[in-house]
């Protein structure tokens, strides 16, 4: 059996409405749910996915039909299947994963994104101009991503480029975005916060107060 088709079998199988209500009114009722805890999720696909990985071939058409789903697990199937299989994909996957991006969006489903697509970026400076472009996009969503995509690099975090995005999106008005800013200000700021500090007060008329505020919680 198709294993996009088996998969969504065993969901259904195991659909529990009453924990499905609640978890669609964390996501704002945008999706539908199973209703299933992560562990009892993943143990439906895990199997599928270590098989995949253990292959080396990302399965894109399998990847799209999750991700058009509309069922949230199954986008949830699609962001684990991807970060298994990290170390396949390269630059030339990600206008294949812009299209995911654009997908059924939601904050949590692009909080994994930008990682997937950060990871790329440590080892291909190809990602730098392309992120410099999703900064400016009219899609705020892939402006989170470019804003986002080096959390957690530490001293391995390209200054300048951090720099740029950030202020590509000064003046928003859009939450997911000033938070954003925050987030990737806060985070830098546990490994150099002299230059958010100094960010910070540069800009500080330019920023939003949220940005501000998320971006100053440790210096």
């Amino acid at each position: 059996m198709d294993k996009y088709l088996m998969i969504k079998e065993s969901f259904e199988s195991q659909k529990n409405e009453e924990q499905a209500i609640p978890m669609a009114k964390y996501l704002r009722n945008k999706f539908k749910c199973y209703g299933l805890k992560t562990k009892e999720r993943r143990d439906v696909y895990k199997e599928v996915i270590k098989a995949d990985k253990v292959s080396g071939v990302v399965d894109w058409e399998f990847l799209y039909l999750c991700f058009k789903d509309e069922y949230r697990d199954m986008h949830y199937l699609a962001l684990d299947y991807l970060l298994a299989q990290k170390k396949s994909l390269k630059f030339e996957d990600i206008k294949k994963m812009e299209v995911f991006v654009k997908t059924n969006q939601w904050w949590d489903s692009i909080d994994v994104m930008n990682t997937i697509i950060g990871d790329i970026g440590l080892t291909d400076s190809r990602v730098d101009e392309l992120m410099l472009m999703w900064s400016l996009d009219k899609d705020f969503w892939l402006r989170r991503v470019a804003i986002t995509h080096q959390l957690m690099r530490k001293k391995n975090t390209n200054i300048e480029l951090l720099g740029k995005i950030l202020k590509n999106n000064f003046g928003s008005d859009e939450f997911f975005i000033n938070k954003a800013i925050g987030w990737a200000l806060r985070d830098y700021s546990k490994v150099n916060p002299h230059w958010v500090r100094n960010f910070i007060e540069r800009y500080s008329n330019e920023m939003s107060k949220l940005s501000i505020r998320e971006g100053s919680k440790y210096i």
